[in-house]
């Protein structure tokens, strides 16, 4: 069974339209969501959560079909961590639990108290006194309380310092080894993306430019630097995005598709956003 399933989701603003929006996400597997600011992610994210209405298009989460709406027990099997706390902030580390064990038939205070403890939040401080990385790390708390099999996240990582970061990382690796579970997680730290996801799906001003086997997807991209006069050697078919000087071509290539004796390097998550987005083949 998939967790997710997403087919021509469309969503259309006077000034920005989601354009026929399609990816699968399997059970125990991690999908990050790539793209530049504006691309569309957030508002993805929203209409994966019926927080707005869908123009068209179909919203499958864990079998279920959500064309009516999110169902309480489908809700409840649905973790969120948004970009902002939603906490109010005079609120301390108990008032949360007592609020989510009043909401929440699957919620587990043991479990949001042991991960408030390991991730140093004092239970008595006020969320308005939290740094933002705290306030991240109490939204992560909630989302891994309540029995949750999808988890939703929204640069979940965002703010929070390398070791804390990678702590979460092999917290969400331990939350999928099951095969029970899965995330779909949006992030502009693309070195996250590229330690924990299995897929990677990228966006741009509303349109899926792709959603692949991440490994599959980094072992055929790769970077081509080479003089002007021999950039015209290269088969165009080769080239997803090309910077041309007067000195030479910087181009991101399938690298089964360049003729032998052309060196490549490796091409990160990073710069095969770069390249797509801003790397056109017409430049």
């Amino acid at each position: 069974m998939n967790a997710l399933e997403i087919e021509n989701l469309t969503k259309h603003y006077p000034s920005f339209s989601l354009n026929h929006i399609s990816l699968n996400l399997p059970m125990g597997c991690v999908m990050g969501f790539i793209g530049e600011n504006g691309a569309g992610k957030s508002t993805t994210i929203s209409l994966i959560l019926d927080l707005i209405r869908r123009d068209s298009g179909s919203v499958r989460i864990l079998g279920q079909d959500t064309s009516r709406g999110l169902a309480l027990p489908l809700k409840e099997q649905i973790g969120v961590v948004l970009d902002e706390c939603c906490f109010s902030e005079v609120l301390t580390l108990e008032d949360v639990d007592a609020i989510m064990n009043a909401a929440y038939r699957t919620w587990s205070s043991q479990q949001f108290r042991r991960l408030g403890k390991e991730f140093g939040l004092d239970p008595k401080k006020r969320i308005k006194n939290y740094s933002r990385g705290m306030k991240m790390k109490l939204s992560i708390a909630c989302a891994l309380s309540h029995d949750s099999r999808l988890l939703i996240l929204d640069e979940a990582t965002s703010g929070l310092d390398p070791v804390v970061r990678d702590e979460l990382l092999d917290l969400f690796y331990e939350f999928i080894q099951d095969e029970e579970h899965a995330i779909f997680m949006s992030s502009h730290i693309t070195g996250d993306l590229e330690k924990i996801c299995d897929y990677i799906a990228l966006i741009h001003q509303g349109n899926l430019l792709f959603c692949e086997e991440k490994d599959s997807l980094l072992d055929r991209m790769a970077i081509l630097k080479c003089p002007a006069a021999i950039a015209s050697e290269i088969d165009p078919a080769a080239i997803c995005g090309k910077r041309v000087t007067p000195f030479g071509m910087e181009a991101l290539v399938n690298r089964f598709l360049i003729p032998q004796g052309f060196a490549t390097e490796h091409a990160s998550l990073d710069d095969i956003l770069v390249y797509l987005v801003k790397g056109g083949k017409d430049k």
